[in-house]
């Protein structure tokens, strides 16, 4: 199969649109392994770069799709050989290289990590780098030496995909977990998951003090802003704070008050360029704390004709968990 099918991001004089299309695999960017691509998922990150309302994008025409699962075809690459099965997270695939929402891929090797066992291609896009950065955010918690008799622990956009895979690990982990979100049905959901307690985003959402009651001892943040804000100022002291996503903005309004005066870290949570031991550590820790039938409850399945409109439905808050993209 020389021709295959893939959305297609075009930028011009006409504007900024996304369509499948199809291409040659000579059309291919360069790399040492060609996947045949069976699944990938729908993440915050890929809304933006397929509606263009953020530039997440940065060469045209582009393959979006930052994840992306499937079995290897030819390689040159020590560590591949045809018939492996392989997981992709990043590496500014999809905004930079051609992405995952196609049917074939070619990348660089040192990109790619063996599909962990115990998973399928399904599940390993069930987590994605979603549910992959919010491993990484819990390790990161760990190693800053936050443990469950600190305090509780907050999750933030809880009911999105990072939020809804770090209540279940951090759960299982032994943490009483206070899910934050904007959608009250959501409650129960959450609660199933591992959530002790649900609050209204609406408490951190706005503009806050430099300094509040300690609430909590440690955080995952998908959100940033101002309720990135104020989930610093209301955390105990030596706490720590996992900050993941900019879903209210990439501002971040307070003060150096929680810092000096309470000693709280802020820990920075990249998915896109870690190295590949960290995440391989990352995906062990999927593999060994993550509940697959709360994983299974937490994502939906669409075809691939459905991706452009649920990049959409994301950013509108209207995606619950998350979304498992069959390719293939």
């Amino acid at each position: 199969m020389t021709k295959f099918k893939a959305i297609r991001i075009d930028k011009d004089a006409s504007g900024y649109r996304a369509a499948f299309s199809e291409f040659d695999e000579t059309e291919l960017m360069e790399g040492d392994v060609t996947v045949r691509v069976s699944h990938s998922t729908v993440n915050y990150k890929d809304g933006l770069a397929i509606t263009g309302k953020s530039p997440v994008v940065r060469r045209f025409p582009m393959i979006p799709g930052i994840d992306f699962a499937g079995v290897v075809e030819s390689s040159t690459h020590p560590d591949f050989k045809p018939g492996d099965e392989v997981v992709l997270n990043g590496w500014g695939v999809g905004e930079t290289h051609f992405g995952g929402y196609s049917q074939k891929a070619r990348v660089k090797g040192d990109w790619l990590v063996p599909l962990q066992k115990g998973f399928t291609a399904a599940q390993s896009m069930a987590i994605g780098t979603a549910g992959y950065t919010a491993a990484l955010a819990v390790l990161a918690l760990e190693k800053q030496g936050m443990t469950p008799d600190r305090g509780p622990v907050l999750v933030t956009g809880a009911a999105g995909g990072v939020g809804s895979v770090a209540i279940s690990l951090l759960a299982t982990a032994g943490w009483r977990v206070i899910a934050s979100t904007g959608r009250a049905e959501e409650a129960e959901f959450l609660k199933h998951l591992g959530a002790s307690e649900i609050i209204d985003r609406a408490e951190l959402s706005a503009p806050g003090k430099p300094l509040g009651k300690e609430r909590w001892a440690a955080a995952v943040d998908a959100v940033g802003s101002h309720t990135l804000a104020n989930v610093l100022a209301q955390t105990s002291y030596e706490g720590a704070v996992a900050a993941c996503g900019l879903a209210q903005g990439m501002d971040l309004p307070t003060s150096v008050a929680p810092f000096i005066l309470r000693g709280v870290a802020l820990l920075g949570i990249d998915s896109v360029m870690k190295p590949k031991a960290v995440r391989l550590q990352a995906w062990e820790r999927l593999a060994r704390d993550l509940d697959k039938a709360k994983l299974a409850e937490l994502s939906t399945t669409i075809g691939y004709d459905k991706v452009i409109e649920t990049a959409t439905a994301i950013l509108e808050g209207k995606v619950r968990g998350r979304v498992i993209v069959e390719i293939g």
